[in-house]
């Protein structure tokens, strides 16, 4: 097994009233994915920077280094807040230190590219992908993380509970008993502040701050919600999914009648002569293999929806969860460009409004 070189671990927090135990679409994933066909025409060193939870980089470590065992693949793992600062610093010197990137949300994706960083190639995998991707080839998205609202049916119920990101932030009953990540250092809670910020204005900034919202790590969140210290909570479906298959526990979601936030994630390859190892033809076979229906596998695995097309169902969907296609619908939408641009004002605002200390 390759070496995983960092361990920072951030915990992020992304119409009809949904719950996952609830829900007559659940789907236990299968317990074994389809046979690994090796490819040893991949050579060389690859490291990627990712943002992606730790266990499941784990999981992909052992799933490449079976794929692809010629190729000696390394991983940095961290939060996008902190994978940022340190893309900024090497950029300045005109080249990074990885090859690949793993990251929450597309616009990151726009900045490394107006910058002239990444890599241009037109995987023959797109053409089997439901969201959008770079026409040009700079990035993809490669998993899907969906924010959601999570409660514990055996301390709180529904009806005592907001069913919208608008009434989590207004709702009195939860004021100083509602939880979420920090966009600061997050780059999914970061997206989910960009899309509510869009669709309510920097006034809802002002609410959560008002309803003392604790701004903390999702395992710290789902150990309050457990205990009945915190009602509800603004976080990623993957952490509740994996909570509930795993240790069997009663932590629920909500799916916002608000509109949820999906946020693809996406893979981006460094161009060559500005990455760590300029190994650019075996970036391309891993971006391939990541788009293919073999690596998709592995996403739902860890909890996160899929990019293809038509995975509605069964295997194809995370434990527990619904369908694809059905979030997609009532997905509340987000201008990429805007969270790029006005990233430091979205921040600055948040930071202004709501208590960064507890």
């Amino acid at each position: 097994m390759k070496k995983i070189l960092s361990v920072m671990l951030v915990l992020c927090i992304s119409s009809v009233l949904l719950f996952a135990g609830g829900t007559s679409e659940k789907a236990a994933v299968a317990e074994e994915t389809a046979e690994i066909v090796p490819d040893k025409t991949v050579t060389g060193n690859i490291m990627i920077y990712t943002s992606i939870y730790e266990d499941i980089v784990t999981m992909m470590d052992d799933a490449l280094a079976e794929k692809f065992p010629n190729c000696n693949i390394e991983f940095f793992q961290g939060g996008t807040g902190n994978i940022q600062t340190k893309v900024a610093g090497e950029m300045a010197t005109g080249k990074l230190g990885c090859d690949m990137m793993l990251v929450a949300e597309p616009a990151y994706s726009l900045e490394l590219d107006e910058e002239g960083f990444l890599h241009k190639y037109l995987s023959p995998n797109r053409t089997n992908l439901r969201f959008d991707y770079d026409k040009d080839g700079a990035w993809y998205p490669v998993r899907v993380c969906n924010m959601v609202l999570a409660y514990n049916p055996e301390m709180y119920k529904p009806s005592d509970l907001a069913t919208s990101y608008k009434d989590f932030a207004a709702d009195s009953a939860l004021k100083g008993y509602i939880s979420m990540g920090n966009p600061l250092t997050s780059g999914t809670t970061m997206a989910a502040a960009a899309a509510l910020s869009e669709k309510y204005g920097f006034g809802y900034f002002d609410q959560l701050g008002k309803q003392q919202v604790m701004v903390e790590s999702g395992s710290t969140a789902l150990a309050k919600l457990e205990t009945g210290e915190c009602k509800e909570l603004m976080i990623l479906e993957e952490s509740v999914l994996k909570k509930r298959e795993e240790e069997g526990s009663s932590i629920s979601v909500i799916y916002p009648d608000d509109g949820v936030i999906l946020i693809p994630s996406t893979v981006m390859t460094v161009e060559g002569a500005k990455s760590a190892n300029n190994n650019i033809a075996s970036c391309e076979k891993v971006t391939d293999w990541l788009l293919s229906e073999e690596g998709q596998r592995f996403i739902v695995k860890g909890w996160m929806h899929s990019v293809l097309k038509g995975w509605n169902s069964g295997d194809k969907i995370p434990y527990d969860s619904i369908s694809t296609d059905d979030l997609i619908k009532k997905d509340m939408g987000l201008d990429w460009v805007r969270c790029y641009k006005q990233r430091t004002e979205i921040r600055e605002a948040f930071e202004k409004s709501v208590s960064l200390s507890k």
